[in-house]
């Protein structure tokens, strides 16, 4: 019987690993699903309306962070990245291809399942808190959408970069420090980095510019935080 909490694509190939998952989210209300590699999960989002997916980053038949990129452009779904490394720069990389948290092995069933019932509220919440928007040009902000349109065009944003960006977008000219802008894009702002914000920065840097070359709308405050640029 579907769950009304949502199903939960488990995609982990150890298989102790991925029971205890199934377990966990099972006895919390969750439908999972469990595949093994990249290429039975992508055919599950084809088939499957899928809440979350619980993504190992080491699959036999792929790397989790280039799933992760397919996985969004299939349809935008939240992301928690599982592995044995618990590096720096695997937790910025994650992030940066849209990954929502990050857990290293071992980890605790219990905290899992609290961390996707945090990303699910987050992603599901209305607009409130991101509901003010910019209405001059060039910015369009649909925040019923989660969509952010420059210059006319609809930004291609992973769920941190439209957050990040929705920040600014409600109080343009505000000059916001890195814990602020934390606070307001990731569940739990303790375990992002300072460098965390910074990357995604400049991811929606080169988004923008991509647009409109050498523009640069967000404006580094250096030893203060970030703001967008007063039209």
């Amino acid at each position: 019987m579907p769950s009304e909490l949502g199903t939960i694509l488990v995609v982990e190939d150890e298989a102790a690993i991925a029971e205890t998952i199934v377990y966990a989210l099972r006895s919390e209300g969750f439908k999972p699903i469990w595949k093994a590699t990249g290429r039975e999960a992508l055919a599950v989002m084809t088939s499957e309306t899928i809440a979350l997916v619980v993504l190992d980053v080491g699959l036999p038949d792929t790397n989790g962070f280039e799933l992760c990129r397919k996985l969004q452009i299939q349809g935008r779904v939240p992301v928690i990245f599982l592995t044995a490394r618990d590096s720096e720069v695997d937790r910025i990389v994650g992030l940066e291809v849209g990954g929502d948290d990050y857990m290293a092995k071992p980890f605790s069933p219990r905290e899992l399942t609290a961390r996707v019932r945090a990303v699910l509220r987050r992603t599901k919440a209305g607009p409130g808190e991101y509901g003010k928007t910019a209405n001059d040009a060039p910015w369009a902000h649909d925040a019923e959408k989660c969509r952010v349109s420059y210059q006319g065009h609809t930004l291609e944003l992973t769920r941190n970069e439209y957050r990040l960006l929705a920040a600014l977008l409600a109080q343009p000219g505000r000059v916001f420090n890195r814990d602020q802008l934390m606070n307001a894009a990731w569940d739990d702002p303790g375990a992002a980095l300072d460098r965390t914000v910074d990357a995604h920065i400049k991811l929606l840097r080169a988004k923008l510019r991509a647009i409109v070359p050498g523009d640069d709308p967000i404006v580094t405050h250096r030893g203060l935080g970030y703001s967008l640029r007063e039209t």
